[in-house]
């Protein structure tokens, strides 16, 4: 298949080159998945706005190498860091940093990117961070399998699970206990 359009979310975003960059992005169809957007750091591109971090998307995507090439991008829903206060773009960076470290490449799983969208809407509209985001990690562990829901897990002990599983530290849980 060389030409896919699909909605997806972007997790992570890195620069490449003079104007380039490679993005991260959870798909409805397709799971995680790194492209490339070529061009969308000029200041004329059309599609530099339609991917930044969080937003919903549709991406039309060009498979024909190593990595998908972006040609076309239309944001269905925005992720406002302005609207929103630093505690919520903290979380915001620990969402992006658990489905990135958790989530496989290439694995479709629709009941994730239902969660991660939901979570991202709820963000917007609530001040209690915390619980958002500690059933989050709980709903997370259980949807890829690394904990089953019947099983109860302390808030404080979700991190060290995680970091287990990941095998290094959260980096977004010392920008979390810092804003907090």
């Amino acid at each position: 298949m060389r030409n896919l359009k699909t909605e997806a979310i972007i997790i992570k975003r890195k620069d490449s080159g003079e104007a380039d960059r490679l993005l991260t992005v959870f798909t409805k169809g397709n799971g995680k998945m790194k492209i490339k957007a070529k061009g969308v750091r000029k200041i004329s591109s059309r599609r530099g706005g339609h991917v930044e971090l969080l937003n919903t998307s549709i991406l039309s995507l060009y498979n024909g190498g190593k990595m998908p090439i972006l040609t076309e991008a239309v944001t269905l829903r925005a992720f406002s860091p302005e609207k929103n206060g630093l505690e919520k773009i903290g979380a915001a960076f620990h969402l992006c940093e658990l489905i990135d470290g958790l989530c496989a490449e290439h694995q479709e799983n629709q009941r994730v990117y239902a969660l991660i969208k939901r979570t991202i809407e709820e963000l917007e509209n609530t001040e209690e961070i915390d619980s958002l985001l500690n059933q989050f990690e709980r709903d997370l562990l259980d949807l890829l399998g690394f904990w089953p829901k019947e099983k109860y897990l302390d808030p404080q002990d979700s991190q060290y699970v995680i970091e287990d599983i990941l095998e290094r530290k959260l980096r977004s849980k010392k920008i979390l206990a810092a804003i907090l």
